[in-house]
């Protein structure tokens, strides 16, 4: 759990705080993404939990623990951190990377070997073709791949990212997404992310935490902040698409109308398909309706064009169905 209470940074001569008074609570095993616009304090929101930029007033609590009463080095060897551009060390190999911090904690060879082909295998990198390899030779992909194993390497609870995949390619970069999210939730590492990218933000995160001027405007489910903006700003931030964004957030499985049967010669949608992916077949076939299937001989239920209507716009759905998000604990 990582639990900021009042947390501000004021630098000397400034007109105004970098960071305002923030509250903020992030639950063990969820991931918050901080996103805003350039020079709101998300970054500085970041950096203060691992002391790599000391707070000015407020608390943070990471793991039950008051950082700022916390050896500063010993703080940053229990928090994984993962930067824009990896920030590995040229001149060790992939291995060395991923091994720094077990190491300065004084492991073993053994168990730090056993450790880093397990942390390349989790990030789909082959420890036999990787291991050996330098930096310059990988793919961005690839070396924010070991950067994340770096992260993970000492199993901290909480990890850092500011920005991760700003530098990879945008095909690389939405797979790299997807399934760093899945070992992160699967490993239930309680993470903040950084980021510019609203898609990232929504794609990633549990929750979204929306910053301006140093100040938390907005903090809730991805669905909740595209379906309901705090302000004006929030919904100028979030662009006048955020009803196609909430799309991908929801599954036909989960906004069907389960049990109903659909109508004859109705075209089909797998059961895990985004509403978004749902909309594009129902408009490019001209259908009100569609099966969702889930791979056994008999549909589980009916999706309507006017529930995909209602559900983008954050109303109730005419047919009666209800589309549910995952809570917040």
């Amino acid at each position: 759990m990582i639990r900021l209470e009042g947390v501000g940074k004021h630098y000397p001569g400034a007109a105004r705080p970098a960071v305002d008074g923030i509250d903020l609570l992030i639950e063990e095993g969820r991931t918050c993404a901080l996103i805003g616009p350039s020079g709101c304090g998300k970054t500085t929101t970041l950096r203060m939990v691992n002391r790599l930029i000391e707070p000015s007033s407020g608390r943070i609590v990471v793991a039950g623990r008051d950082v700022t009463a916390a050896d500063p080095v010993k703080l940053r060897r229990g928090i994984g951190y993962v930067i824009q551009g990896t920030g590995l060390f040229p001149h060790l190999s992939v291995a060395g990377n991923v091994a720094t911090v077990p190491r300065l904690l004084g492991w073993d060879r053994a168990r730090i070997a056993a450790r880093v082909d397990a942390m390349l295998g989790l990030v789909g990198l082959d420890p036999a073709l990787f291991r050996d390899r330098r930096p310059a030779s990988l793919s961005g992909g690839q070396r924010q791949r070991v950067g994340v194993a770096r992260a993970l390497a000492a199993d901290p609870p909480v990890l850092l990212m500011d920005e991760p995949f700003a530098a990879v390619d945008p095909l690389e970069r939405g797979r790299l997404q997807r399934e760093i999210t899945e070992i992160l939730r699967r490993l239930r590492k309680t993470v903040i992310l950084v980021t510019h990218d609203l898609d990232e933000a929504i794609r990633m995160g549990d929750t979204v935490a929306v910053m301006r001027d140093g100040r938390l405007v907005q903090h809730d489910r991805p669905d909740q902040v595209l379906a309901a903006p705090a302000d004006a700003f929030v919904a100028e931030f979030l662009g006048s698409d955020r009803a196609l964004r909430r799309l991908t957030l929801l599954t036909a499985a989960a906004a069907c109308r389960s049990g109903e049967r659909p109508p004859e010669g109705a075209p089909e949608v797998p059961a895990e398909a985004s509403l978004q992916v749902a909309l594009s077949i129902l408009l490019g076939s001209g259908a009100e309706a569609l099966a969702v299937v889930d791979g056994g001989p008999r549909p589980v239920g009916t999706l309507s064009l006017a529930a995909i209507r209602a559900l983008a716009a954050g109303l109730p759905d005419p047919s009666g169905a209800v589309a549910r998000s995952p809570p917040l604990v």
